[in-house]
């Protein structure tokens, strides 16, 4: 940190220069600007702490959008990406390899069992990965010499990413993309099938849709920016015979519940069903580096493999399986190896089921639900979003509530005391409000 200090309200005492000096300068993910709380200076990270420029820790109870799973600062990331930059920062993928990227595409694909998701394509953030899920999805039929089908059906409370494609497979409505419904193609949005009214919607769009249809698209058991809004097993399975009766590929958004965020290592082997091609990103490097991945059946990539020049996939992201990050996935793949993640989730779990539990009798709460290291408070409706993310900062953690939901999604890694201060910290801030 700096030495030089400047006076700034929204730092509570005194703000670095830095963050004077270019604050007017960024633009922030998801907020009005104009009544935006100040947001707070970060000067470092520990475990699944967050150091603050005036002195504060927080603990983090989401950590960083669900993508740090081991902590913040893991020794053995930290000394792969130290190992990896002195060799190699980054080189273009086009024509060239290197043997993080291919380390770590066998590691995944080994990791798929018992699906054949045998074929890797790296991107650099969740929202493309799902874009590249997409046009392998369409490009799948052209090159099979069927182009009428070039449209996917997805779910209300949906959210696959702010990029175009990605949002047009979002909820319209409730997935803060609203404002570009007149730009974004036009694809059909259903409830899941999760009864028997919304199987019956469910089958009769597929009888009016299913000629048109490239992909189903949906993220198994969780849906996560929609709303933490949890489905059984048995939905995934209905949309698996369903896709194959129609012949339609079925696309699993794990971008949020990949890596053991649902109690399994991947959300697909716990429901045991087979999607034909797959997202991962968030927790794929441990949080340190932005890196993802697309992978597909073999099928699909089969549909590719021509003589052709024009039945190849054309996609490419500049930084696509940067050295870099691929050394950090490989790491976070050791750990996940050698240490008891999946342990730790189910433990978290108990503790979320027990400790959120009392919120469910505080007057305005709707729901508490848990899955894995997930826990979900839903309110009948939350007034002033700042003023609450503001107030968990005050009880000294970490915790960003949308829409209507308070939740709860630390790293793996995180210390009994402090998950019992992140809920403590729910109960005592929703029972005021």
């Amino acid at each position: 940190m700096s030495g030089n200090t400047s006076e700034n309200k929204g730092m509570g005492s005194v703000a670095p220069e830095w963050y004077a000096a270019g604050l007017s300068h960024v633009w922030l993910p998801y907020a009005q600007m104009k009544t935006l709380s100040p947001p707070l200076a970060v000067i470092g990270t520990d475990g699944c702490r967050i150091k603050l420029a005036d002195g504060r820790e927080l603990i983090d109870g989401i950590a960083s959008w669900w993508t740090a799973c081991h902590g913040y600062n893991h020794p053995h990331i930290r000394a792969a990406v130290e190992d990896q930059l002195a060799r190699m920062p980054h080189v273009m993928f086009g024509g060239l390899v290197h043997e993080p990227a291919l380390k770590l595409a066998q590691r995944l694909t080994g990791l798929m069992a018992p699906a054949d998701l045998d074929r890797v394509f790296f991107s650099d953030s969740g929202s493309v990965a799902v874009e590249v899920a997409l046009k392998m999805a369409v490009q799948y039929w052209r090159n099979r010499g069927v182009p009428g089908r070039n449209r996917i059906l997805s779910f209300t409370g949906a959210y696959h990413g702010d990029t175009t494609g990605a949002m047009a497979v979002s909820d319209p409505e409730g997935s803060f993309h609203a404002a570009f419904q007149g730009f974004l193609p036009k694809q059909i949005t259903i409830g899941l099938p999760v009864d028997e009214g919304s199987n019956a919607a469910f089958e009769a769009a597929l009888e009016r849709y299913g000629g048109e249809l490239a992909a189903i698209i949906v993220e198994p058991l969780v849906q996560g920016a929609g709303g933490m809004l949890f489905h059984s097993a048995e939905v995934l399975h209905r949309l698996r015979a369903a896709a194959d009766r129609y012949g339609i590929l079925l696309i699993f958004d794990e971008i949020f519940t990949g890596f053991g965020r649902t109690g399994a290592l991947f959300a697909f082997q716990e429901a045991g069903v087979v999607p034909d091609i797959l997202t991962l990103s968030k927790a794929l490097t441990g949080g340190t580096l932005p890196l993802a991945a697309t992978i597909a059946r073999r099928k699909v990539f089969e549909a590719f493999w021509s003589d052709d020049p024009a039945m190849a996939l054309m996609h490419g992201p500049t930084f696509m399986a940067n050295p870099l990050a691929c050394a950090a996935a490989n790491a976070s793949l050791d750990l996940f190896e050698r240490e008891p993640r999946l342990d730790q989730v189910a433990a978290i779990a108990r503790a979320l089921t027990h400790g959120l539990e009392p919120c469910r009798k505080l007057p305005g709460v709707k729901d508490v639900r848990v899955k894995g290291a997930i826990g979900a408070v839903e309110l009948d409706r939350i007034e002033n979003l700042n003023a609450l993310r503001q107030r968990f900062v005050a009880e000294g953690v970490f915790v960003r509530p949308f829409g209507n939901i308070v939740y709860l999604t630390p790293a793996f890694t995180i210390a009994d005391d402090q998950l019992a201060r992140l809920q403590e910290a729910v109960r005592i801030v929703l029972s005021e409000i």
